[in-house]
């Protein structure tokens, strides 16, 4: 069976796409990927998405999302596609469960994972008090003094988020200004479990099986210091997700899917949405607007198809 279309990832972009396709009557099928939501699911609390104006938890969020699609015809596999073919046209892609499909039309909705640190102690020590989920993790730092890196909004909620458990929250920046929004700067800066820790970057994580201590460098004079904790959460941006797709779309430096202003990749019935491209904006309602394009563009692609045939790599913006 060749399918209308498959949605790789379950982030706002992929459920948008799978609720607009599924109101068109096309029956798709969307492939969630490792962890269901995204990112947006190991958010604790979502203050920013119309039409909640109490907030709305991430999981809470995706999973009504999903229900919603469903409710008009979506189907859901819970698996990670490991490889594709956008050579020929019906596509094919293949699963980690030896599961092979083929897709009149694909929509990427891949997203993106934390960027790491990179430094010693960090990969020995991750699930031993190194985290990037505070909503995963938080719980198990009750009473601690744990350090939180990063200047932007995730690392300014999270670390907000963290102080329901911790005794106190460092966060390491490595300038003198936040990059984050000033509502949130203002709430962490009048929380007097946050301590700010200014132009430092983290050199080296110890622990002897559980972090124990951060070796920061001030930037400006290189002075190493100690800094006493317990656990460590690392918010300092994100990497594509699109390596399986090396080779065979377009990405810029960073491997962010190069894409036309209707979300169409260089190969016709190919789409993206989300943070699989989006290098900008990286908000959950931006990567949904994403996935409602790409969504009515596969609809107009896949008419197309039906009346003119497969139209081949060199019409993709035609």
């Amino acid at each position: 069976m060749t399918e209308n279309v498959i949605i790789i990832g379950s982030g706002p972009a992929g459920l948008t796409a799978a609720l607009y396709t599924a109101r068109a009557n096309l029956d798709p099928l969307l492939i969630s990927g490792n962890e269901f939501g995204g990112q947006i699911a190991l958010t604790d609390q979502v203050e920013n998405y119309p039409g909640f104006p109490d907030g709305i938890a991430g999981p809470e969020l995706t999973q009504l999302m999903q229900q919603q699609a469903e409710k008009f015809g979506a189907r859901f596999e819970s698996d990670h596609v490991s490889q594709v073919n956008l050579q020929t046209h019906p596509f094919t892609l293949e699963t980690e469960n030896g599961k092979q499909y083929q897709a009149k039309s694909l929509v990427i909705a891949t997203g993106a994972s934390p960027r790491r640190l990179g430094v010693p102690g960090e990969l020995e020590l991750t699930g031993r008090g190194v985290s990037y989920c505070a909503t995963c993790d938080g719980f198990f730092f009750r009473g601690k003094e744990i350090a939180v890196v990063g200047g932007g909004d995730s690392a300014l909620q999270e670390g907000l988020f963290l102080t329901r458990f911790a005794s106190k929250v460092h966060i390491i920046h490595r300038r003198d200004q936040l990059r984050a929004q000033p509502i949130l700067q203002e709430r962490a800066r009048e929380n007097p479990k946050i301590h700010f820790v200014w132009n430092s970057v983290v050199e080296k994580i110890r622990g002897n099986g559980a972090v124990n201590a951060l070796i920061l460098k001030d930037v400006r004079t290189g002075a190493a210091s100690e800094l006493p904790v317990q656990g460590m959460f690392v918010y300092i941006g994100h990497i594509p997700n699109t390596q399986l797709f090396q080779g065979q779309l377009d990405m810029n430096a960073e491997g962010y899917l190069r894409v036309d202003e209707r979300t169409r990749t260089k190969i016709p019935g190919v789409f993206a949405a989300g943070e699989a491209h989006d290098d900008i904006f990286k908000q959950a309602i931006v990567s949904a607007g994403f996935g409602c394009m790409a969504a009515m563009e596969v609809e107009k692609f896949l008419a197309a198809l039906e009346h003119q045939g497969y139209p081949g790599r060199e019409k993709a913006f035609a």
